[in-house]
């Protein structure tokens, strides 16, 4: 890959990163109610779950998704399914001192899931990553070298665009420490995730 075709890609990959979508509200959320080393555990998340999308590309199964249309109904139902559910829970979680809910988190991983699932399940994402890649792929030159290139560019700029969301969001975290704030946050961040799992149940490819 040349210089000048792996600086095309990052653009392209700061534009995906810089979209909105529910990897994005994910991190807000958590920026808002936690610091970031517990937000890193929900980008690990999603960088793990973004790689996983282009070893499905690199294989050729994205291919499949994109053409399927069982495959993508049957992927977007889950997908819709695990946002509206993420919702519900968000919006009816327990306002908790964030110590308490640190310490509960820190233990049983939830975060590092959440982010998994909400990226695993976008076949939008593995949609949109098919058709991306295989533009800045040399089909004559070793094609593995080029795919950890793309890998690293991506989580790269993933992780950098979502470091700075959760930064600006945790700038605000102080206003969100009382029992009104932070249930008036799990309701708009539930309502975000349900509105998301809508759009998605609701899309086309």
């Amino acid at each position: 890959m040349s210089f000048s075709l792996w600086l095309a890609f990052v653009a392209a990959a700061v534009v995906i990163a810089i979209t909105p979508g529910p990897g994005s509200v994910l991190v807000l959320a958590t920026g808002l109610r936690y610091r970031y080393t517990f937000v890193a555990r929900a980008l690990l998340g999603l960088e793990v779950a973004l790689l996983v999308h282009l070893g499905i590309i690199a294989l050729g199964l994205g291919a499949l998704l994109a053409t399927s249309s069982t495959a993508f109904l049957v992927m977007k139902i889950i997908g819709a399914a695990y946002l509206v559910w993420l919702g519900i829970q968000k919006w009816r979680a327990t306002v908790e001192p964030v110590d308490t809910d640190q310490v509960r988190v820190a233990t049983n991983g939830k975060l590092f899931r959440q982010g998994l699932l909400v990226n695993l399940t976008n076949p939008k994402a593995v949609i949109f990553i098919a058709a991306l890649v295989p533009q800045f792929i040399n089909a004559s030159a070793p094609q593995l070298p080029q795919y950890l290139i793309i890998g690293a560019t991506m989580v790269g700029v993933d992780v950098v665009i979502m470091t700075a969301y959760a930064l600006l969001a945790g700038r605000f975290r102080n206003w969100f420490q009382n029992t009104r704030m932070l249930r008036l946050q799990n309701r708009i961040f539930g309502g975000m995730f349900v509105s998301a799992g809508a759009f998605l149940a609701t899309s086309s490819r």
